[in-house]
């Protein structure tokens, strides 16, 4: 099968890196890739936002298939146009994909098929968002409606943070994916990601997930993208992922069909498990970044059939096995990020890989034949241990061997569920030592 991948961050260099262990494989190409993806695939220099130059190049090439990675291309509609050109392709169409592009149309899905999500209510004013906002009070949550690389949403844990938020999306901060406000209601838990593969018909549930969306240690600072996530999340228990199958995820299948926007692809529930269950936060199209990469890790089955039966309506024979191990990932990224940051700086080192580790690359480049950091989220150090913790101190100690002068990072990943691991061996080792002291006694 020849494929080509679209995208250029680390979601996309994970998806290249495991596609490319396929032994359905016979070429791989990518556009527009990146350094670390280049290893894996050969980079093509084609304008994947010219929807006709995408298919002109699958049909000289003879592509068999494409997997569209980001959320962008699969909003703008790229995956129709391949399919009314006949090419296969993992992702859904632009009129599903509006479960990311819209908050507000998402929202309203859930109200009409009983979806556990916030309260809320959709503005396109400032003066009346900002009146329901002083009505409500704070903590609230403020959203831009649209796609804005995920920085478009402002957990407001006070009255005057939620006003300035909601001035911030209708200034144009976010583009136009501020032209529209969605103001929801605070759910106070812990989040979670989960995924699924989807046919349109049949759902093979994943794995999940956990990252770290704000930028400093302690979950403090400004949200951004992601600044490193792990698997599987211990908070999503057996129950907990049956109760997100049945209350969220089916219902989600359901409603998109019976709208007539039956869904294939990956859906990425952003959940808060409350002390009432699991609650939907938002819907993403396409796999997490840097979920992806921590997903990739522990997937001990072949991707690229499951993708090809997600895209063809064959999922219903589809199993997938996973590693017991716990992958963590650790995300480099440019001083300064998530407001302006400086480009092109140089990394002059990156450290051996093993088996159980792997640096995926998100924003680099070749420049004058050097490796140059040019996003603001740029390397992703990931590593696999028995735990989250083990997993966590091998994927400390590969970043040791990184050599970017402009780059930082967040030194508690994981910390959630290095807390309970610590937590339990404490207990385990408690009962212990007082079985001892009975036997003893």
């Amino acid at each position: 099968m020849k494929v080509l991948l679209i995208g250029s961050g680390g979601r996309e260099h994970a998806l290249a890196w495991k596609i490319a262990q396929s032994p359905k494989l016979t070429a791989l190409y990518a556009a527009p890739g990146n350094p670390g993806i280049a290893e894996e695939a050969a980079i093509v220099a084609l304008d994947v936002d010219n929807q006709q130059a995408v298919v002109d190049f699958c049909q000289r090439t003879a592509i068999d298939f494409v997997v569209i990675g980001p959320e962008a291309p699969l909003v703008a509609g790229l995956a129709d146009t391949l399919r009314a050109a006949g090419i296969p392709v993992f992702g859904p169409s632009a009129a599903a994909a509006q479960l990311e592009g819209s908050k507000g149309f998402t929202k309203d899905l859930c109200a009409k098929y009983g979806i556990p999500t916030g309260a809320y209510k959709r503005f396109t004013e400032a003066e009346p968002a900002k009146a329901y906002v002083r009505e409500q009070g704070a903590p609230i949550v403020i959203k831009a409606d649209g796609l804005a690389a995920g920085k478009g949403v402002t957990v407001a844990m006070t009255l005057d943070d939620a006003l300035a938020a909601v001035d911030e999306c209708f200034a144009g901060t976010f583009g136009s994916a501020g032209a529209e406000v969605v103001v929801e209601a605070y759910l106070d838990g812990e989040e979670a990601s989960f995924f699924c593969l989807c046919d349109g018909r049949n759902v093979l549930p994943l794995a999940s997930a956990q990252d770290h969306k704000r930028v400093g240690d302690g979950d403090t600072g400004p949200n951004t993208g992601g600044m490193g996530a792990y698997s599987p999340a211990p908070v999503m228990t057996a129950e907990m992922v049956e109760r997100t199958m049945k209350e969220i995820i089916e219902p989600t299948m359901r409603g998109m069909a019976e709208s007539g926007y039956p869904f294939t692809g990956v859906f990425f529930a952003g959940l808060m498990i409350t002390k009432n269950g699991p609650e939907l936060i938002e819907y993403n199209v396409r796999f997490g970044d840097p979920e992806c990469q921590v997903l990739m890790m522990r997937m001990k089955s072949d991707l690229l059939p499951l993708l090809y039966a997600a895209a063809t309506g064959t999922l219903g024979d589809m199993s997938i096995e996973w590693r017991d191990e716990a992958a963590l990932t650790v995300v480099m990224a440019s001083r300064g990020y998530p407001g302006a940051y400086e480009k092109n700086t140089p990394i002059t080192a990156l450290p051996d890989e093993s088996a159980t580790t792997k640096v995926f690359h998100a924003g680099t480049a070749i420049k004058d034949g050097r490796l140059v950091a040019t996003g603001g989220r740029v390397l992703n150090v990931t590593a696999m241990g028995e735990s989250v913790s083990s997993a966590n101190d091998a994927a400390y100690t590969v970043l040791r061997g990184v050599s970017w002068e402009n780059g930082f990072y967040r030194r508690d990943i994981g910390w959630r569920a290095v807390a309970r691991e610590t937590a339990w061996t404490t207990v385990i080792l408690g009962r212990t030592d007082q079985k001892h002291k009975r036997d003893r006694f």
